[in-house]
């Protein structure tokens, strides 16, 4: 019978979190057009429904019902399979980070965990699943069988290369402070100085700047979003790609932009960790959704008002500035655990 309930806790909380996570994608694309508008000092959508809040509805519907058009020459295969590869593993990611601490439901007699599930090697999964995202990106630029979108494929995974490493690199001062993999026990470290005790204040700001850099640059958005330069190529990987498989590789990249968030509030800004969070388990989630708030802010803010950079800039800056600045971040992290 606990094996059961344990199946059935499982399957409503991947429920649960599936619509949380694709409303908030929907959702999310309004507010981006919403806050650039606003930043650009222009309308945005705010005609379906009140102040615009059926948009997303209207675009899901307008992709369902849109043509799907394969190219006579694309490996049709591939074509199909690239979307759906892009896609399964930017959802999956969300399963393995905890928003908030155990809290009690008043219909139950035990406090549950927000989370899906907790394992002992959870940032791994986590960087192994999120890098899965680039095969579907080269499949589909190499798949559609046009030159621009074989570039754009090719570019997103020069692209992932460089900026893979600087970012698993500026975990590691983290994995070292917490002592585990674990992303629960990595954000129950940081409760201490009354639930303040967060890696970007303790030892690891540099560690912080450039995983932030590094999670812009591996979720292609301005100014990294090379492979879909419009400038150049058209739209870049996704060229060719219409009704809902191109749908497909816009959620996935707003599912990305949420995983990449939540990562970054979990390693340095404390996950739910927040003043009251141990007199008040649910003021933790609240902590957790303004944190995650900030940095999708700040992905919106940058594609506002940076101008994109040149393909050579780009890798410049990866392998020569962020590569050793993480380097030196591993180094004085281990100095500081030592000595501390």
């Amino acid at each position: 019978m606990p094996a059961f309930e344990q199946l059935v806790e499982w399957g409503i909380k991947i429920a649960v979190g599936f619509i949380l996570l694709m409303t908030t994608v929907a959702y999310l694309s309004l507010i981006e057009r919403r806050l650039l508008a606003f930043i650009q000092m222009r309308y945005g959508p705010n005609r379906v429904g009140p102040f615009g809040l059926f948009q997303p509805i209207a675009d899901g519907l307008k992709f369902i019902f849109k043509e799907d058009l394969v190219p006579l020459d694309a490996d049709k295969f591939l074509y199909v399979l690239a979307p759906a590869l892009s896609l399964v593993p930017a959802l999956m990611t969300f399963a393995l980070i905890p928003i908030g601490g155990e809290v009690t439901l008043p219909f139950l007699d035990r406090p549950v965990a927000l989370h899906v599930t907790s394992i002992n090697v959870g940032i791994l999964a986590v960087l192994a699943m999120t890098g899965m995202g680039v095969y579907g990106i080269v499949m589909a630029g190499y798949a559609s069988n046009n030159k621009y979108s074989l570039l754009g494929g090719l570019r997103s995974s020069a692209q992932l290369v460089s900026y893979e490493l600087a970012m698993s690199l500026s975990i590691i001062g983290v994995l070292i402070q917490a002592g585990s993999l674990d992303l629960v026990t990595i954000v129950e470290r940081q409760s201490g100085a009354w639930g303040l005790g967060w890696h970007v204040f303790w030892f690891q700001p540099i560690g912080f700047f450039v995983f932030l850099i590094s999670m812009i640059a591996e979720t292609n958005r301005a100014p990294f979003d090379l492979p879909e330069a419009e400038s150049e190529l058209v739209a870049g990987f996704h060229t060719e790609y219409s009704s809902m498989k191109f749908a497909m590789f816009f959620i996935a990249e707003y599912a990305n932009m949420v995983t990449a968030a939540a990562m970054a509030t979990t390693l340095f800004l404390g996950g739910w960790q927040g003043p009251g969070v141990a007199q008040v388990p649910w003021l933790g989630p609240v902590y957790f959704i303004l944190k995650m708030a900030f940095f999708l802010f700040l992905y919106v803010w940058l594609r506002a008002s940076s101008p994109r950079l040149r393909y050579d800039q780009l890798m410049d800056f990866g392998w020569k500035f962020l590569l050793p600045l993480a380097l030196v971040n591993v180094v004085l992290s281990a100095t500081m655990a030592l000595w501390f």
